[in-house]
């Protein structure tokens, strides 16, 4: 393929193993320096930007690579032998999370990019590098069904366990294979004499046989799509970059900032990696849903921009924020929840049977963002919330709807309390009967209207509400007015 500094090329697909890949040439800058050409290349799970460099082979009959560095492996999770690896190590015994076998034509080995004696950095993006043998274990099991590994060839613990797979016998306690690892004299002396876990040469694999250098597209940065936050504004504005976007991933990786001349390929290029985030993003719901009722259940999960006032300047910022409906609540996260564990650690819940849902008309906002709403919880300052395109607003209207549905469903009954012509009352909803309102201290009735006789309602967005009933017989509008 030649390469065009100035014209984004048309995104080729090919299918390799069932799995479509999308390829095309793109400009990418780091929003300061002139944009080079790169190659995006477009799996399920990941975006990777890559160059055309000119290298000298290796024999892959080498095994793993000969530099140890940092690489980014997916794997599809098979019903049968899931991840098909074996792992060793920990921190309680000071060890990395080491890959100590890899069974034969399962969803390890057919990846091809994994090796005995690889470290396990991270898993989904988050680090396991501290985590003892049996959490690291549970992180991999409830990964998912395609799971992002980050590894890094751990040299010096390769022979002994090539050595231990050799025996033929079945896997060894971990801490006895961990003391006899610490204990093998090939371990020790690579990591006395200073070799940082990359064993003397004696001990690694054959060297690879040369051939002639050709040139071949080279990785430069891999972002992981689960979760991942897609934007075409300038950081913390409300600026629209002109044909380009970021992708960031929830790991800190950025593609920085991807040009595409062509508007028809900038279209196709942002609607096909949302698709992969969103298809993603769902996967991950319902293994979280796994664990919850079905009235506990998330209903929606994905990024939103928040507008913030400063008091030091006289425009309003944006912060991305990660917006999550579960249950009768609303969620706001500064980062993805990475596990069910990580669902306590909101920056702001609301009830949403007490939050007001309204999507802010073109005519109404306050900047150049498009595809605005507001969260309106009672004793809370509203929220300026934006999304990215309009079918993602109308997926979360959708998903509050439902919210609403299931809390009232799961409440069944709730009074709230009111004031009505000057007096104190409860207005109440009811599942069943519908409206009434009751004053006084025996809670006499004063009105009560089914569900559907209701006709409308309005507010004045502080404290005032109107509702709208049709009489049955009279077929009059009847208005009831409370202050909340």
């Amino acid at each position: 393929m030649k390469i065009n500094g100035k014209m984004a090329t048309p995104i080729e697909e090919k299918v390799d193993q069932n799995l479509k890949i999308r390829t095309g040439m793109v400009n990418v800058s780091d929003g300061k320096c002139k944009p080079e050409p790169l190659r995006l290349n477009l799996t399920m799970e990941l975006l990777t930007l890559q160059r055309l460099e000119i290298v000298t082979p290796t024999n892959p009959q080498n095994g793993p690579p000969s530099e140890s560095k940092e690489r980014m492996v997916q794997i599809t999770r098979q019903k049968q032998g899931g991840l098909g690896l074996s792992i060793k190590g920990g921190a309680e015994h000071k060890l990395p999370i080491l890959i100590s076998r890899i069974y034969k034509d399962q969803a390890a080995d057919i990846t091809g990019q994994l090796f005995v004696g690889d470290a396990i950095i991270k898993v989904n993006g988050e680090y396991i590098t501290a985590c003892p043998h049996d959490d690291a274990v549970n992180i991999l099991r409830n990964a998912g069904d395609i799971v992002v590994l980050t590894v890094k060839h751990y040299r010096a613990a390769t022979p002994f366990l090539q050595k231990q797979l050799a025996k033929d016998t079945p896997d060894s306690d971990n801490d006895t294979t961990c003391a006899e690892l610490k204990a093998d004299e090939g371990y020790k002396s690579s990591v006395n004499n200073g070799g940082g876990g990359t064993i003397s040469r004696s001990c690694s694999r054959p060297m690879s046989i040369c051939s002639e250098p050709e040139k071949r597209w080279m990785d430069v940065v891999a972002v992981p799509l689960m979760m991942a936050y897609v934007t075409r504004y300038i950081y913390g504005t409300d600026k629209l970059r002109p044909n380009a976007f970021e992708v960031r991933g929830i790991n800190g990786t950025s593609t920085g900032i991807i040009h595409c001349d062509d508007l028809a390929i900038l279209s196709q290029w942002l609607k096909l990696i949302n698709d992969n985030v969103v298809g993603l993003t769902h996967l991950q719901m319902k293994l979280y849903n796994r664990n919850f009722a079905v009235g506990e259940r998330i209903e929606y999960m994905g990024w939103v921009n928040e507008g913030v006032i400063n008091n030091n300047i006289s425009w309003q910022s944006y912060k991305p924020r990660f917006l999550l409906l579960k249950g009768t609540e609303v969620m706001l996260f500064e980062t993805p929840p990475l596990n069910v564990a990580g669902l306590s650690k909101a920056l702001v819940v609301y009830k949403v049977y007490q939050t007001m849902f309204r999507v802010v008309k073109e005519s109404e906002t306050v900047d150049s963002r498009q595809h605005c709403f507001l969260l309106q919880s009672a004793g809370h300052e509203p929220r300026y919330l934006s999304v990215e395109t309009r079918q993602e607003l109308l997926r979360i209207e959708n998903s509050w709807n439902a919210a609403i549905v299931t809390s009232v469903i799961k409440l069944g009954r709730k009074t709230f309390a009111v004031s009505h012509h000057g007096k104190s009352g409860g207005l109440t909803l009811d599942w069943q009967t519908g409206f009434s309102l009751a004053e006084g201290a025996d809670s006499a009735i004063v009105w009560q209207y089914k569900f559907s006789q209701l006709r409308g309602s309005s507010d004045d967005g502080k404290s005032k509400l109107k509702l709208h009933f049709q009489d049955h017989e009279t077929r009059a509008i009847e208005t009831k007015e409370s202050l909340l």
